[in-house]
């Protein structure tokens, strides 16, 4: 059999998005989703193409363009509030352990970006036995969601680091829409990832090595 194939990618930091990416938290996201596809006589098949790595809100807006925005952020609080009470099937990706103590334990810098709020991926994060990054972005941080780049950037400007020289890691169409819109290379994980053509496409993070470089930098071997 052929040997997978490697692929080495260079960084300062890394910006990571949290569901699908580092937690799997799939089961969840269909339920409630699909209960709110059936109050609103929606299509729950259509509806799951949309909602992933978006903000609640802005799927709504997608799915219902025609109600006001304010029934929206309301109707999404009460979504976070259902989805941060439901931790049941909640897991991390594979991998995900292991590559969130390589970056620690080597002191290399990342972020948390994710469409959560604060309460929603505390829960999540500790569900799947995941320590949460010292430096988050999350649903407070911006004032825009996914596909807008604006959590991204924000998270490279916290950690000091240009954009151009962060590595974005997705599993959502929508995320990495955004950290291609903040000039960043993406790292997709998962199957919903390789329908959007990341720079470089996982299975999981059991995939991913990281390496200190002594210049600074973070080295990424990618097994493809």
């Amino acid at each position: 059999m052929p040997m997978p194939a490697t692929t080495v990618l260079t960084a300062r930091a890394l910006l990571l998005d949290m569901d699908g990416t580092l937690v799997n938290s799939d089961a969840v996201v269909e339920r409630i989703w699909r209960r709110w596809a059936d109050r609103h006589g929606l299509d729950g098949d259509e509806v799951m193409k949309v909602v992933h790595g978006r903000q609640g809100y802005a799927s709504m807006a997608v799915l219902l363009p025609d109600r006001p925005m304010e029934q929206n952020h309301a109707d999404n609080a009460r979504m976070l509030a259902e989805e941060t009470a439901d931790m049941d099937g909640v897991v991390a990706i594979p991998g995900a352990p292991e590559f969130l103590a390589s970056l620690r334990g080597s002191g290399l810098p990342h972020a948390l970006v994710t469409s959560a709020d604060v309460p929603l991926s505390t829960a999540r994060m500790a569900a799947a036995g995941l320590p949460l990054p010292d430096v988050r972005m999350t649903a407070e941080s911006v004032g825009a969601s996914k596909p807008d780049p604006e959590g991204f950037l924000k998270g490279a400007a916290e950690l000091g680091v240009a954009a151009e020289d962060c590595i974005v890691f997705e599993d959502s169409g929508a995320g990495i829409a955004a950290g291609r819109a903040a000039g960043m290379r993406v790292v997709g994980v998962g199957p919903r990832a390789g329908l959007h053509r990341p720079d470089v496409l996982v299975e999981d993070l059991t995939r991913v090595r990281v390496e200190a470089a002594g210049d600074g930098t973070i080295r990424l071997h990618v097994e493809q």
